[in-house]
């Protein structure tokens, strides 16, 4: 298995594009992605200067003076974790509106901000969003990403292939991220995942919002990983806690903002079907 580093990354491309033509580039995808050493590898590659708010006293210092900190930023800067100062996207706006170079900012969130109220939206027109998912299997392979331009070109073969099974199971127990997948054991990868909800629900989720039940995002997230596949009911979610709908509504937007869950749209050959349906988890 290669070093996580060198796993080929699909979006590195679009990354490339984003940069040629828009001021500001957003790699958001769940904590420990790869979001840092993709950002690093480009922005080293191109003279970018690096600043991370994970690090407490440089968010404490954008945080007290965003207007300020921006303005003293490099030409070309890499942001990491900005979701932790959201003061921040205001002034990137009106840095950007000043001097509208192609690639000025790369930043990286844990958080989704398009579903957070006003991030997204101050920089409209200004920001491109690139979505990093954890390691696919392809990636992990070392396989170029040729699967749909094959399926699409006719040259898709239909061969025969042995059931994984038991290696199926274990591939999707192992996951994409990087740090899991470096465990020597199956008994080692489910330790770090424990410890990885635990420490989002504890630190990213209180940053989100106020949660009156804090224990109960790990048991949702654990009975919306058995829903996978089907529809989205909030009642279902909603019936082994003492907790109303809407208050699980609001708790499963706090698990999309993070990335723990995704919601699939219905597809439907017609458009209307498809923006009405109910989507899946």
């Amino acid at each position: 298995m290669a070093h996580p580093a060198l796993y080929p990354r699909y979006v590195r491309a679009r990354l490339a594009e984003a940069l040629a033509d828009t001021p500001v580039v957003l790699i958001h995808g769940p904590r420990q992605s790869g979001k840092t050493t993709l950002a690093r590898m480009v922005g080293e590659a191109a003279g970018y200067v690096y600043f991370s708010f994970d690090d407490d006293v440089a968010a404490s210092a954008a945080r007290a003076d965003p207007v300020g900190f921006v303005t003293d930023l490099p030409e070309r800067t890499v942001l990491d974790e900005v979701q932790r100062v959201p003061q921040l996207f205001t002034a990137l706006k009106s840095a950007v509106d000043r001097h509208r170079t192609p690639g000025r900012f790369l930043l990286t969130g844990s958080t989704n901000v398009l579903l957070v109220p006003g991030l997204g939206d101050s920089l409209a027109g200004r920001m491109e969003i690139v979505r990093l998912h954890p390691l696919s299997q392809a990636e992990l392979a070392g396989q170029p990403p040729r699967f749909l331009e094959t399926l699409f070109g006719g040259a898709f073969k239909t061969q025969g292939w042995p059931r994984l099974g038991k290696e199926l199971a274990e591939r999707i127990a192992a996951g994409g991220y990087p740090a899991a997948l470096a465990r020597a054991s199956s008994g080692r990868r489910a330790a770090w995942y424990r410890d990885y909800v635990e420490t989002l629900v504890q630190r990213d989720a209180r940053d989100l919002a106020r949660i009156s039940a804090l224990d109960a995002l790990p048991r949702l997230l654990t009975l919306a990983a058995g829903q996978t596949a089907r529809l989205l009911n909030v009642a279902d979610l909603a019936g082994p806690f003492q907790l109303s709908r809407p208050t699980i509504r609001d708790y499963v937007t706090i698990l999309e903002r993070l990335f723990l869950l995704d919601t699939l749209p219905p597809w439907h050959s017609n458009r209307l079907s498809r923006l009405i349906k109910t989507p899946k988890v």
